[in-house]
């Protein structure tokens, strides 16, 4: 101690530390300004969603073994910074489907949305339009298409197909997509049946929610929630009727699982806009899409949300790229967490990024400003990482800057 020479605390010295912070009546803006990465929202999201909810998000098919390896594989990919490159900004602009994206990421479409919070599809359009990225409605939405068009009207709005049965409905629905100026239809070809998420069968998930003793308990610790819930209009899926019942029997009774590649020719013919056919994950399957008329591929395994054990899509990347060529515009689908993730699928042969789960823990934790920022920690995350990588626009991010190492190691985030 004898190397310390004490003296008394200046005052005004000390003063000038001591900021505290005032209590603030902007509760959200403040819970989410503390979120430092996507994790950090999912923490938010759980706290305040119910649990039938937040699995349905949160969750996969089966043992979730496919949502699992995605999270590994990312995890073992290595970005290689390239120092004394002289990258003072990176542009994290792109073009993607024939128009423009102020990031190389967009808004997957996702169902059941208003379940997850009630501003929903609404929400999640309208911060896309503030960021100036595209928005994706589902078929499976609880907003309609021109509910959403006219809640966004300048955003870049892209709508997904599942084809039904009645092939007259599913050609209705893509007029009235163009119509409404969608501008890029994403046909799912990956629900020929709906997966077995197992989490949702032990929650009892149906369409209206029924209220249990168990439902109504959970509920009651997330009072804004619940108010929200009650204090709006219905739910149900904005482009379907008369449903009522759990999510497997609404899917493989109104969707048609015989869908084939002629079917996709069909509604090849009908759209007028760009077409992307979402759900390849092998060679055969991209090469066909082509031949059917696809502008684009969406290479996503339904973020293992559908056939457990399948592949991986960002390993299933590199192959689908090497047989459709450099200009076939590819889009990765499927376990994004962080802007990392985003960088490394660019690098690996991706030309855009979609965000569904990351995009859900958003609205979760707090509707459209949760949106928001989780868009705009992403966005950070992209631009840092582009910088230290010496990479100063999203042309640069090639395979050379990324390599994967041996001996994956789940994250422990991921762990339940």
């Amino acid at each position: 101690m004898s190397n310390l020479q004490r003296q008394i605390p200046d005052v005004k010295e000390l003063a000038a530390l001591m900021k505290f912070s005032l209590p603030t009546l902007r509760r959200r803006q403040a819970r989410l300004a503390k979120a430092a990465d996507l994790w950090d929202l999912r923490k938010i999201a759980k706290r305040r969603t119910p649990a039938a909810a937040f699995d349905y998000v949160d969750g996969a098919a089966g043992r979730e073994i496919t949502a699992d390896r995605a999270r590994e594989v990312f995890d073992s990919v290595e970005l290689l910074p390239r120092i004394l490159h002289g990258t003072a900004h990176s542009d994290l602009s792109t073009t993607i489907a024939g128009g423009n994206s102020a990031l190389p990421f967009g808004i997957a479409p996702t169902g059941f949305t208003r379940f997850m919070q009630s501003e929903g599809e609404i929400g999640g359009s309208r911060a896309a339009e503030k960021a100036g990225i595209p928005f994706s409605l589902s078929t499976m939405g609880t907003r309609s298409i021109e509910e959403v068009a006219s809640a966004a009207p300048n955003a870049r709005k892209w709508f997904q197909l599942y084809l039904w049965k009645d092939r007259e409905k599913s050609r209705a629905l893509v007029e009235r997509a163009a119509l409404a100026g969608f501008d890029t239809l994403l046909v799912t070809v990956d629900t020929p049946v709906a997966g077995q998420r197992l989490r949702d069968v032990r929650n009892g998930m149906k369409i209206p929610p029924e209220l249990s003793l168990k439902t109504v308990l959970d509920a009651s610790y997330r009072p804004e929630w619940w108010f929200n819930f009650l204090t709006t209009d219905s739910l149900k899926f904005a482009s379907l009727s008369n449903t009522s019942s759990d999510l497997p029997t609404i899917i493989n009774s109104m969707f048609d699982s015989s869908l084939d590649f002629d079917d996709l020719r069909w509604i090849r013919d009908l759209w007028p806009g760009k077409l992307f056919v979402k759900g390849v994950l092998t060679v055969e399957d991209a090469r066909k899409s082509v031949a059917a008329g696809a502008d684009g591929l969406v290479v996503s395994n339904h973020g293992g949300r559908q056939l457990d054990r399948a592949p991986i899509a960002f390993e299933a990347l590199g192959q689908v790229r090497q047989e459709v060529g450099p200009e076939m515009e590819i889009i990765l689908d499927s376990g994004i967490m962080s802007g990392a993730d985003i960088v490394a699928s660019l690098c690996a042969g991706a030309d855009f990024v979609l965000i569904g789960r990351a995009y859900l823990y958003g609205l979760m934790a707090g509707g459209q400003q949760g949106v928001e920022r989780a868009i705009e920690l992403l966005a950070k995350e992209v631009e840092v990482n582009m910088q230290l990588m010496g990479a100063g626009s999203i042309r640069e991010l090639t395979p050379e800057l990324i390599r994967v190492r041996a001996g994956r190691t789940a994250s422990p985030a991921l762990k339940r």
